[in-house]
């Protein structure tokens, strides 16, 4: 019987699914991946006061629309211990988040209505890049700062692109990031440019990754 350790006695990761008891923790993982990146710097206004709190808001928002619309989670689990988790986005959502009105005035309320509506202009432009057929997208995703460059963020993307390869209706994964020196992670992972969105004075790098047929053959089922 596995004791959840290697033979070099380290515990082994271990991805889960996610449901809702996990919003505390997935909440302080990605407040503290997310608070020093420069798209959420921009979007977020990290010049003025409150930014710490404006971040903190979108992120217990944005959780909770994903868990309330019963998107897919998972995370990676070391020694009992949430270390990284992923919010999924199914093909078919293409989610409006104009539309969401009860999302939209609790983030007028504790984000600013400026904000607001610039993170909504940014959403809508990563919109307007995503390829057709449909794909999932990965609006959230971090580890714990604690826990980074030992490996589980790669991990972590892996087990996502297999639950896209397991969804049959998706053509792939995209994602965006602000930070340039993620690149290289993500072109080794497959990954290639569907276009940038200028923020001030840097772009964000809008992502795709797609689920070849070899990769759906493989999934078991």
């Amino acid at each position: 019987m596995s004791d959840g350790k290697d033979k070099n006695n380290k515990p082994e990761p271990v991805i889960v699914r996610l449901d809702e008891g996990a919003r505390n923790e997935a909440r302080s993982i990605l407040f503290h991946s997310y608070l020093r990146e420069p798209t959420f710097q921009y979007l977020f206004d990290h010049r003025r006061p409150g930014y710490e709190q404006r971040v903190r808001a979108t992120i217990r928002e944005l959780i909770d629309l994903y868990f309330d619309l019963d998107q897919e989670a998972v995370g990676v689990m070391v020694d009992d211990t949430l270390v990284a988790v992923a919010f999924i986005g199914e093909p078919e959502l293409r989610l409006n988040l104009a539309e969401q009105i009860s999302w939209r005035i609790r983030m007028v309320l504790t984000a600013g209505f400026a904000c607001t509506r610039r993170y909504l202009d940014y959403h809508e432009k990563i919109k307007a890049m995503l390829p057709q057929p449909l794909a999932h997208q990965l609006p959230l995703m971090g580890v714990n700062p604690q826990y980074q460059n030992r490996g589980y963020g790669r991990l972590l993307l892996s087990a996502v692109e297999r639950l896209c390869a397991d969804n049959p209706r998706g053509s792939g994964l995209v994602l965006d990031t602000g930070n340039s020196r993620y690149l290289p992670f993500y072109e080794s992972e497959g990954f290639h440019s569907l276009g940038k969105i200028r923020l001030g004075d840097f772009e964000d790098h809008v992502l795709f990754r797609e689920v070849s047929p070899e990769e759906k053959q493989a999934v078991p089922g």
